[in-house]
């Protein structure tokens, strides 16, 4: 969450001429409704199961493509073992500060974060990102680079991905 998953991703499936998705932005197609939207009128396990979904859908195609998760992707329905099965796993790892700085603006836009106040994002932050480090860590690669403009994220890549 507020890791520049998909500013990158965009921009390394454009290096690798090949089709770039946003799984949150696939289920508010298929929805036809905003993430908030979703959790608020059919609940958090019902947009798991739709990322679960679309995530299976686009691995099945089996075409070379670049997938920006949503940040709890990979910890529900075995989808980091998924993804780890079917391509090459990148985990964009920060401090809690770092992200914090990058979602104080956005907080009304991220359902788990609706009821948290500027003053409890930080700890709230921090938990998060320890229950989901058991996850995260399960990638294939780690970029730990806290300072990096997302073109620079690019030389972490190989293009013979």
């Amino acid at each position: 969450m507020g890791s520049g998953k998909t500013t990158i991703g965009k921009k390394l499936a454009n290096k690798l001429n090949i089709p770039f998705f946003d799984i949150d932005e696939e289920v508010v197609n298929d929805e036809g409704k905003d993430i908030p939207a979703i959790f608020e009128s059919n609940g958090e396990n019902y947009f798991r199961q739709k990322e679960h979904e679309k995530l299976t859908q686009l691995i099945n195609k089996n075409e070379a493509f670049v997938i920006s998760t949503g940040g709890g992707t990979p910890c529900f329905n075995n989808n980091m073992e998924l993804m780890n099965a079917n391509g090459t796993t990148f985990y964009l790892k920060y401090t809690p500060e770092f992200l914090v700085s990058r979602l104080k603006n956005g907080i009304h836009k991220r359902p788990l974060l609706q009821n948290i106040n500027l003053s409890e994002l930080n700890s709230f932050i921090t938990s998060l990102l320890a229950e989901r480090d058991f996850y995260y860590s399960q990638s294939q690669f780690t970029i730990e680079k806290i300072n990096l403009k997302p073109d620079d994220f690019l030389t972490f890549f190989k293009t013979d991905l």
